[in-house]
């Protein structure tokens, strides 16, 4: 996603994709809350062995440069999934009164389940509504599965059919405007979830950055 400007939105939006597909969805913790990958500075930072064997491989081979090496382990480490839950704006984003094996995110104080609870309009709230859709709906947990829209780099569209029933999601997997033609059968359909409020959804719509949706006919 983009854990920047549009953090909520696309973290929603690969929510929506993921929770309406077939099988079962997994929540690793802080993911319901749009927690972020940390920024380490130093190799000292992190415990995560692979992480760290890489890092005295490629840079102890003059391979790679120990500020890029950091680059890289800050995208792809998996100390990324393990830093401490940000429960709160207290110290150690309220985990412990201890030291925790990992550095809490810095960015704890605006990022934590107290305020996720507390705003309506959080990724929190939206987790909560995509999994009492898949109690309420049986299509989205035996639906037949279709891929549409292939060849694109842009958006992820596919369908759920159950009898008669049919639902399409899509999502924009990118940080900008997309066109998409909804098909027709779809045109105004009722609207399952969405992460923007659209007045319509019908004909070539222009998708917002991250933006996502279900519609049921």
């Amino acid at each position: 996603g983009d854990d920047g400007k549009y953090r909520v939105e696309s973290a929603k939006a690969i929510a929506t994709c993921l929770h309406l597909m077939q099988g079962t969805p997994y929540i690793y913790q802080g993911e319901e809350l749009g927690m972020t990958n940390v920024q380490f500075t130093s190799i000292n930072q992190y415990n995560d062995i692979e992480s760290i064997n890489a890092y005295n491989d490629l840079v102890g081979r003059g391979l790679v440069d120990k500020g890029e090496m950091i680059k890289y382990l800050n995208l792809r480490s998996r100390d990324n999934a393990r830093t401490p839950m940000q429960w709160d704006s207290s110290a150690n984003a309220g985990f412990s009164a201890g030291k925790p094996w990992l550095s809490v995110n810095p960015n704890f104080t605006e990022i934590n389940a107290e305020s996720e609870i507390s705003s309506p309009d959080s990724i929190f709230h939206f987790y909560r509504k995509l999994i009492s859709l898949r109690k309420e709906n049986e299509i989205i947990i035996f639906g037949d599965y279709t891929l549409l829209e292939k060849n694109s780099e842009a958006l992820y569209v596919y369908t759920r059919s159950l009898g008669d029933a049919k639902l399409l999601c899509v999502t924009n997997f990118t940080s900008q405007e997309q066109t998409y033609k909804v098909p027709e059968e779809f045109g105004n359909g009722a609207v399952l979830i969405g992460n923007y409020e659209r007045a319509e959804y019908s004909g070539e719509i222009t998708l917002k950055p991250w933006e996502a949706f279900a519609l049921t006919k």
